[in-house]
């Protein structure tokens, strides 16, 4: 695992309009998100705090654990992931994408998926409330409808209504 330094810093970059972070030694992480969708906070180039570091581990370690990612692509996630659930912006639920979940069992992991009428793809949950969740996309491209569509990290807030889990206890029966 990549780990946090006290030297790495988020940095607005306008030339790019994207959230970076510097990583020192010349190394740049460049997110994909866009500096209007940001915080005013992170305009101010904020070191990476504690609190980056904690949920950026505890995210890193979460995805180790499905053992379906390398260790890069999980760090990749895991920076994503903290860019979002500290500097994001709050935004409105996009629910009408997705269909609504029936089954009895709801989730209780972070990786979920979503169902357009076009494709299922699997998301992590940055942020949860009651009424919605944060997710981010981790498929190539997800597909929403036949003129919408997500790439890879890009973020959507669903109804918690909308969330399918991962692996329902009947389909891991029927792989024992």
């Amino acid at each position: 695992m990549l780990q946090a330094s006290q030297k790495w810093s988020w940095i607005a970059c306008f030339k790019s309009n994207t959230l970076l972070l510097d990583m020192g030694n010349e190394m740049i992480f460049c997110t994909p998100y866009k500096i209007r969708n940001l915080t005013n906070d992170v305009l101010e180039n904020p070191a990476f705090s504690l609190t980056d570091a904690n949920f950026y581990e505890q995210v890193f370690s979460y995805l180790d654990s499905f053992k379906l990612w390398n260790e890069a692509q999980i760090c990749q996630m895991a920076l994503n992931a903290t860019a979002v659930k500290h500097y994001l912006k709050p935004m409105l639920t996009k629910s009408w994408f997705f269909e609504l979940y029936q089954g009895s069992e709801p989730s209780v992991d972070a990786i979920i998926q979503l169902k357009s009428k076009n494709q299922i793809g699997q998301f992590l949950i940055v942020d949860h409330t009651n009424e919605g969740s944060v997710c981010i996309c981790l498929e190539e491209c997800y597909s929403l409808d036949d003129n919408f569509e997500l790439k890879q990290f890009e973020v959507i807030k669903v109804l918690n209504d909308r969330i399918h889990p991962l692996i329902t206890k009947s389909q891991l029966q029927q792989r024992a």
